[in-house]
């Protein structure tokens, strides 16, 4: 994979490939390089191992993302098969989000006032906006089917900020895989993805000859926080259709957060298929991190600075929010053994307790808003088993975050609401046969148990995929240390780009 700039900064990333071995390819600006130059190319090169499925590869070099990305599909082996039943054809479903300005000028923007960014102008399917904007009405994807034909629809969450319920007038899916690892099949009408994650699933066209919307839905999971409510549409046709006008789905409240948590909690990995890794039983490093939304000092003078206001948005987790270093790499930092650019010191647990998921935190929080900025890493022994605690919090705005871990797909061992308790929670952790993900929506006001094995040595990032909070911090890196030979850290390659 090539990505090419002639404008802006920008930055690649293969999102959910392992990178074993290949850390230098993985992406994310100021971790693992420094963002290619404009007018100057770098070349992605890693192998794929041990994985198979739809994931998806974009810029990470913030809203770039908006526009930078595509489908990356990894197919069996020649003359494997897959784990479910044959199919006539796949289709990639990518749903994005799309800004009526300049995505940088958007940023830009957002950095100046120190609030959040506006909200897009519409969705897209496949970069087609859809019938339902009126700017659009010819600019609508279209699937073309077969009737009694069973389809793959390969869905894709690439939009910056938004999660969306999916759904097909009068019909069902059977989903057989989520972030590029099988499942268990699971039967449903709506489809629930957050930025980061995509859904294989299974659909036969077995209704009228006719023509059915497919509708993208925001999933709001706080009406308090503002967002782009607008839905966007593709067709699914079938051939020789009669009829002229599509039937359109019932649709859910975009609010509806228990479908949203059904879905996200009923999906079971499928234990005997391939590429399938049993739970790790034992645990080397237990963390507990909360995170979410805070303030930030603002240092800046004149009349527009930070829209008037003695503070700007920030983020955290465990209390430090995350700064980029400048003018090196930390991957780098951690190859040349140069100190300056970060510290090994991030806490593995909150810096103090509180009743995380308190509602009234949305209105009185301020008092622990405040987190320092800083660039700290967790350092992990070479193949050690992490456990981690993610728990939302209500500060400023309870949001269901979706949050993404590089280079590792991790189990979903329970999620659930409220704040975690190990007495009560731990009773839940599904070890049998938990989800596999990359990236895991942890629910509003709640919190997730994840559990993963450090196999890979190299500077890895772990943050929220909502595009508005990595620049605000909610991130942190965990620093996997070197195995013996061959699982050593490789050198930079010598067009890695340079600050």
């Amino acid at each position: 994979m090539e990505l090419v700039s002639y404008y802006y900064y920008i930055i690649g990333n293969g999102h959910g490939i392992f990178q074993l071995l290949s850390a230098w390819a993985d992406g994310p600006e100021s971790v693992t390089q420094c963002p290619i130059r404009p007018g100057e190319r770098y070349t992605y090169r890693y192998n794929i191992t041990g994985q198979e499925g739809t994931l998806w590869w974009h810029s990470h070099s913030s809203f770039l993302r908006s526009t930078v990305y595509g489908a990356l599909i990894i197919r069996p082996r020649k003359g494997n098969t897959y784990p479910f039943p044959s199919f006539y054809q796949d289709v990639p479903l990518l749903i994005g989000e799309w800004w009526n300005a300049n995505v940088v000028d958007v940023e830009n923007d957002a950095e100046e006032t120190g609030l959040g960014p506006v909200e897009s102008d519409a969705y897209t399917i496949n970069g087609l906006p859809g019938d339902s904007y009126n700017c659009s009405q010819n600019q609508t994807y279209r699937v073309q089917v077969k009737h009694g034909e069973t389809y793959l629809l390969r869905i894709i969450n690439a939009a910056l900020n938004e999660q969306h319920f999916f759904r097909i007038a009068n019909h069902t899916f059977t989903v057989v895989a989520i972030d590029a690892s099988y499942t268990q099949p699971y039967n449903t009408d709506v489809i629930v993805l957050a930025p980061g994650q995509t859904v294989d699933a299974l659909i036969t066209a077995n209704q009228t000859l006719a023509s059915y919307y497919m509708v993208f839905t925001p999933y709001h999971s706080n009406p308090n926080v503002g967002i782009n409510a607008n839905i966007t549409r593709g067709l699914l046709v079938y051939d020789n259709a009669t009829s002229t006008s599509p039937v359109m789905p019932n649709l859910q409240l975009q609010t509806d957060t228990p479908t949203a948590h059904k879905f996200y909690t009923n999906v079971t990995g499928l234990g005997y298929g391939p590429h399938w890794v049993p739970v790790p039983r034992h645990v080397d490093e237990h963390m507990f991190v909360t995170f979410g939304i805070g303030l930030d000092h603002c240092n800046e003078t004149g009349p527009n600075a930070c829209n008037g206001l003695n503070f700007r948005l920030s983020a955290n987790m465990n209390n430090e929010s995350f700064v980029l270093p400048k003018g090196l790499s930390m991957m780098e930092a951690m190859y040349g053994n140069v100190s300056g650019v970060y510290t090994r010191d991030f806490p593995s647990n909150p810096t103090f307790e509180f009743n995380y998921t308190d509602p009234a935190l949305e209105i009185n929080g301020t008092e622990i808003a405040f987190a320092p900025k800083s660039t700290k890493v967790k350092t992990l022994r070479f193949n050690s088993t992490v456990q981690v605690v993610l728990q939302n919090t209500a500060i400023l705005a309870r949001e269901n975050h979706p949050i993404h871990l590089h280079s590792f797909n991790f189990h979903v061992l329970a999620q659930g609401f409220g704040n975690y308790d190990a007495n009560v929670d731990e009773s839940k952790f599904n070890l049998d046969n938990p989800q596999i993900r990359n990236t895991i929506a942890v629910p509003v006001g709640g919190w997730a148990v994840i559990r993963f094995q450090a196999n890979n040595p190299g500077m890895w990032l772990m943050h929220c995929h909502l595009e508005t909070h990595l620049p605000w911090g909610l991130a942190m890196a965990f620093e996997v240390e070197n195995g013996p030979e061959p699982w050593k850290l490789p050198p930079p390659p010598a067009d890695l780009p340079q600050c």
